[in-house]
């Protein structure tokens, strides 16, 4: 066998060694993706009316409102499920068995890419899960053309894949899980300081720079116009240039941490 068709043997192992544990402990997945759903449904029942007044110049219109935040949270949903694979990361260099995979004759990346390749797999079922209960309470994408539908559905696998790199990197970092596990807490935090419940404009004059200048705004401002068939602006290339900025920056750091001295 050639030298790429072992690394992709070792890979694809890698990849079901990850998916298995995902299935035999499904709890950690299921947690994380309970926030981004009471997040919907409290927003939703609770503040809709409310919130869809102050967006809309004082007619409530919850329907519309439902439009405005499921971006945001399938995004949310995307940083929700990198805390399992920072701290999936974390167990693996804490327990030993990296120490083991080293000793074997493996292709030394496939333990990364199966780490990554499984939380984006994950992050996608994750998507799915939160956009079919948004659907349930009434969320409709009846203007987005299908080239829109598949370019979002494009940027949520780039910026899974983005934020997954930089979850990696956390877990390498980390002296146990429960490090993990807040080391990646600002993957769930950020979407809460960005234009996933509110326009960036009716924000404090003081705040506004604090959500418009990090990556989840420019990425939910894109798909935001992606699934209701409205424009994007320049978010579109922002957002790219987060998750690509983002993707290299976590694999490098990534790859320098797991190929340096074991701990």
């Amino acid at each position: 066998m050639s030298t790429l068709s072992l690394a992709a043997r070792d890979c694809s192992t890698m990849l079901r060694r990850n998916l298995l544990h995902a299935r035999r402990y499904p709890s950690l997945t299921l947690n994380l993706l309970l926030t981004p759903i009471m997040l919907l449904l409290l927003f939703v029942y609770i503040f809709g009316d409310t919130m869809s007044a102050g967006i809309g110049g004082g007619r409530p219109d919850r329907s519309e409102y439902i439009a405005y935040i499921v971006p945001g949270l399938l995004l949310m949903t995307i940083g929700s499920t990198t805390i399992g694979t920072a701290v999936s990361v974390s167990n693996d260099m804490t327990e030993g068995i990296i120490a083991r995979f080293r000793t074997m004759a493996i292709h030394r990346g496939s333990v990364l890419v199966g780490h990554v390749v499984g939380s984006v797999l994950q992050a996608v079922a994750g998507v799915v899960l939160v956009g079919a209960v948004a659907v349930a309470i009434g969320f409709r994408s009846t203007d987005a053309t299908v080239l829109e539908w598949l370019a979002a559905f494009g940027l949520l696998v780039l910026f899974a894949t983005a934020l997954t790199w930089i979850a990696v990197g956390m877990g390498l970092i980390s002296p146990n899980a429960e490090a993990a596990g807040n080391n990646a807490m600002p993957l769930i935090l950020l979407p809460l300081l960005s234009s996933t419940f509110v326009p960036i404009d009716a924000m404090p004059g003081w705040f506004q720079p604090v959500a418009r200048y990090q990556p989840f705004t420019p990425a939910i401002e894109t798909l935001r116009g992606l699934l209701l068939g409205t424009g994007i602006g320049d978010n579109g290339w922002l957002a790219l240039a987060w998750c690509v900025g983002l993707a290299v920056l976590g694999y490098f750091w990534s790859a320098a941490k797991f190929n340096a001295d074991p701990r």
